[in-house]
């Protein structure tokens, strides 16, 4: 039984991975950009400025995201900034949205429409723009010749640098912020009390067999998603670390 429910939530085991690989390689990544524009530019100000405007699109439809769940769902907004500010705690803010509170559920949902809106735009740049699901598909049957020949393809594909970008901006700012995560723990609280209520009354079984496989599916798919953009991230810290490394060789100066 144990084996069944393990191998129906697979699904949930890759998505929680890929979440946090691409947590890692986000802190990762916007610190060596970061350090190679403050050794390049010598200013604060200055790094800010190119920082933001480098992800500009993915804050705009990040902030663009909560906005538009909270007026759906019937909250009420104030101040919406695309501005970059530093907080008092040494982070770089590049956005916010002014929301007032409700309750756990829909202050959740507001909090998690960043990663619903960036996903489905990875999926679609990942599906039709640059085609990365046919390489999927040959790196997962074994094909290696194939993809290997269709990476050396994928610059030809029409305006795949401008879909390149566009996923990185958006992927690499569609991650919830800690004010956004606010209300997950007592939503996840009440999910879990639901579900081992559905459990104890006997619904566990028919759960398995008929809601389970859908629902692992799901996450599996999530979890693809995530993985386009967890390569993305991959591909641009392969040189952008050892631009680092070169830079502080060359002037003496590093950025810890």
């Amino acid at each position: 039984m144990t084996a069944a429910i393990l191998t129906s939530f697979d699904g949930l085991f890759w998505l929680i991975a890929a979440l946090a690989i691409l947590l890692i390689l986000q802190r990762s990544l916007h610190r060596e950009i970061q350090a190679i524009l403050l050794i390049i530019t010598r200013s604060p100000n200055l790094t800010i400025g190119i920082f933001s405007l480098l992800f500009f699109p993915g804050v705009f439809i990040h902030e663009l995201s909560h906005l538009i769940m909270a007026k759906l769902l019937g909250i009420q907004t104030g101040k919406f900034s695309l501005l970059p500010q530093v907080m008092d705690d040494g982070r770089l803010q590049l956005g916010y949205l002014e929301a007032a509170s409700s309750d756990f559920l829909r202050d959740s949902l507001v909090g998690l429409a960043p990663l619903i809106s960036g996903m489905l735009f990875i999926a679609f740049a990942a599906n039709f723009p640059m085609h990365l699901t046919i390489m999927w598909d040959t790196l997962r049957n074994g094909q290696w010749s194939l993809f290997f020949a269709g990476l050396q393809e994928l610059p030809t594909v029409p305006d795949f640098w401008i879909w390149f970008y566009a996923t990185f901006a958006v992927s690499t700012t569609m991650l919830p912020s800690e004010s956004d995560r606010h209300a997950w723990l007592p939503l996840g609280l009440v999910s879990v009390l639901l579900l081992a209520a559905a459990v104890l009354a006997g619904a566990g079984p028919w759960m398995l067999a008929n809601m389970a496989p859908p629902f692992n599916q799901f996450l599996r798919g999530t979890a693809v998603i995530l993985l386009v953009s967890i390569s993305v991230h991959i591909l641009l810290i392969l040189p952008l670390w050892p631009i680092h490394r070169l830079l502080t060789r060359l002037t003496g100066l590093d950025v810890s």
